[in-house]
């Protein structure tokens, strides 16, 4: 599950589409409609929300509106909280950093023709509020320093 930190704008179609569906995936988690990925570190940010289901709401809705800019049709009913307020997760420039590097190094394989609409510095998701820092510490796939 990747649920990207980045504004959704930037991602090219896998990332975009990927991300919608594993935030719905994330939304039943929230919910306790599945019994799968209940303990999945990338949830950790909207379970430490006040209402983690206006955080994945948020979220879903920017995602979707990246996607309908794009022509793409996202069914807006599957979202069970479009209308909330961003929560203002914070992200650090460091994980921002890092994943703008590996939707990159994604890009490059699967569609070069993206890799100029990426910028050089990562912008947060609209959900998402950046502040100072490294890595966070519940990226998976870090290497070693």
């Amino acid at each position: 599950m990747r649920l990207w930190s980045l504004d959704p704008s930037i991602l090219d179609r896998m990332a975009l589409v990927a991300c919608w569906r594993e935030g719905l995936l994330a939304q039943r988690v929230l919910t306790g409609a599945t019994r799968g990925y209940t303990r999945h570190p990338q949830l950790e940010r909207f379970r430490a929300t006040p209402d983690p289901l206006d955080a994945i709401g948020h979220y879903l809705a920017s995602v979707r509106a990246a996607a309908t800019a794009r022509g793409y049709v996202f069914d807006s009913t599957r979202v069970l909280r479009p209308d909330a307020a961003s929560p203002g997760i914070l992200v650090t420039s460091g994980q921002l950093a890092f994943e703008l590097e590996h939707l990159r190094r994604k890009v490059v394989v699967r569609g070069p023709a993206w890799l100029p609409r990426l910028p050089l510095v990562a912008a947060a998701s609209p959900t998402l509020v950046e502040v100072p820092g490294d890595i966070e510490p519940w990226e998976r796939g870090v290497p070693d320093p």
